[in-house]
């Protein structure tokens, strides 16, 4: 098996971001994760949160071997195999699927905006009633001066790709509303980024 990719950012992210969902999920369920990159955060959640089960799922077919080889590292019986997935589709999965969470970091401000409505519709379609969807990265707030980091990180965003760029949450929380989801909570996170979760209405 290849060895599996690592990205920095996800190794110092993925305990505080635990934490969390340590504080916000019950104690067991099941988990769908979205755009799950090289698979680090779903191994150290799935060690975390060992009563919970969990589909990682990636837009691109290449990221499934890493997600693959940091299970496998972890020896983890817990994670279903990776899955191709793209929100923008019309059916995410297979038949009528439910998770009691359904997970994405990071995807928002590198993919076009049409992905935010595409994310909270399908999440809506695919949560259990009290299910949440936890989303986790940068935004911009109407209330809070952005940080000379993020305002940096948002003109590099853009200067890669017209499409990509940090979003509003009140932008966000639009798009969510549309599909039948509210914030429920706001977590600021290290590094200006926050972690926030949403449930059906």
């Amino acid at each position: 098996m290849p060895a599996p990719n690592f990205s920095p950012a996800a190794d110092r992210n993925k305990q505080p971001i635990l934490d969390v969902l340590l504080k916000v999920l019950p104690a067991q369920g099941t988990a769908l994760e979205i755009a799950s990159g090289t698979g680090q955060h779903v191994a150290w959640f799935a060690t975390g949160l060992p009563q919970w089960t969990w589909q990682p799922t990636d837009f691109m077919p290449t990221a499934l071997d890493s997600i693959a080889a940091w299970v496998a590292e972890q020896g983890l019986t817990n994670v279903r195999p990776a899955l191709v997935l793209d929100v923008m589709a019309a059916e995410w999965l297979p038949g009528d699927a439910k998770f009691d969470l359904v997970y994405c970091a990071n995807m928002l401000h590198i993919s076009p905006w049409a992905t935010c409505a595409a994310l909270m519709s399908g999440s809506a379609r695919h949560l259990a009633a009290d299910g949440v969807l936890v989303t986790y990265g940068p935004y911009l707030e109407d209330a809070v001066p952005t940080s000379e980091g993020n305002v940096a990180f948002d003109q590099s965003l853009r200067a890669q790709d017209p499409a990509w760029g940090i979003r509003r949450r009140e932008d966000v929380e639009q798009q969510a509303a549309r599909a039948g989801l509210r914030l429920r909570a706001r977590h600021a996170m290290p590094a200006n980024n926050l972690l926030l979760v949403w449930g059906k209405a």
